[in-house]
């Protein structure tokens, strides 16, 4: 669930606590090109408010006349259905769906405020959360979901696997993480940056961040680490990247990054290896040098690269054998740990 649709979560409980009637809507699936992916969320209310997007704009102004005509609710028992735009050429021109594309939503006239509830708990506390719709019942189950679990439907069953908010863990408080974090943020990371030293610590002010001043692997072992977090040691300090590192590597961290050159991190393998019995197979989730090599020299070209690179892994991409790199693969899965 990206930062998007945990506000429409947040905004649809509100709603529903202000006594609010509402609708929420999830793209179910779709063909061809569509602006949101499945899984998207809208919530709207009763007087043409909305929260969230299913598409670029047209066919939310749809949505919201016929919630403002009474038609959303086709039953009349708040029952959830499905709603198809896009099946012709001319609808999908009129919907504004490049390409032909087709949108298949599924819309809950009568959201249920208890399994909005659950989720946002669940969620709070970090858990991987699977939510169950019954479109023949009506009925919405709220539970833990297995790694691997992905939206399905079916046609009469929807079945949407919610997941905590993505983490980063910067390690130093410089430029480059400066640029990084603000990126970041606008990727749904949520960011903490671990700064020991105490002259780069002042200057830090980038709102929406946490800056510690705990040692980094202290920093990591508190945040607990799961298969949603990041990993950046920015520093070139091996006292202190290379603790971090130490941690990260062993740790379910999707993506593990270290500043440097190549030779520079050929010989944090070293030491990694030597002094602290780190194997072939973790250190080869170690991104270092960090980031894609596009060529970037400045500290907001670095941060780009990565971000960039840091999003293949986190999108399971694989890169195009022309740029020399292996596949993007989340550290997680590509490595035992222990």
């Amino acid at each position: 669930m990206d930062s998007v649709d945990r506000q429409v979560l947040e905004v649809a409980r509100r709603w529903a606590t202000e006594g609010r009637r509402f609708a929420l809507v999830t793209v179910a699936r779709t063909w061809g090109s569509a602006p949101r992916m499945p899984g998207a969320w809208l919530a709207l209310r009763d007087d043409g408010q909305v929260a969230g997007s299913v598409s670029g704009g047209c066919i939310e102004d749809d949505l919201i006349a016929r919630m403002r005509a009474g038609h959303l609710d086709q039953t009349g028992r708040g029952a959830p259905y499905k709603l198809v735009y896009g099946v012709t050429h001319d609808e999908a021109m009129r919907f504004g769906l490049p390409c032909g594309g087709t949108l298949e939503l599924v819309v809950e006239p009568s959201p249920d405020p208890a399994a909005l509830e659950e989720l946002a708990k669940r969620l709070a506390e970090r858990q991987l959360t699977r939510r169950e719709l019954d479109l023949v019942s009506g009925r919405v189950r709220v539970t833990a979901a297995r790694p691997g679990d992905v939206l399905h439907w079916d046609g009469e069953h929807l079945y949407t696997v919610h997941g905590p908010a993505w983490r980063m863990l910067i390690v130093g408080a410089g430029q480059i993480t400066r640029y990084l974090a603000q990126m970041a943020q606008a990727l749904d990371y949520d960011i903490t940056v671990c700064e020991p030293r105490e002259a780069y610590r002042p200057a830090w002010d980038l709102p929406g961040t946490r800056l510690l001043a705990t040692m980094p692997d202290d920093t990591l072992l508190a945040m607990e680490p799961d298969a949603r977090c990041a990993v950046v040691a920015l520093t070139h300090d091996p006292k202190l990247d290379d603790m971090v590192l130490l941690e990260a590597l062993r740790s379910p961290a999707f993506y593990v990054g270290a500043l440097g050159s190549r030779a520079n991190n050929m010989r944090r393998r070293e030491r990694l290896a030597r002094h602290f019995g780190m194997t072939a197979d973790e250190l080869a989730c170690l991104h270092g040098p960090v980031g894609l090599p596009i060529g970037s020299r400045t500290p907001p070209e670095i941060a780009l690269a990565i971000l960039a690179e840091m999003t293949a892994v986190r999108n399971g991409v694989t890169l195009r054998p022309s740029s020399g790199l292996e596949h993007a693969t989340p550290c997680a899965t590509a490595c035992e740990t222990p």
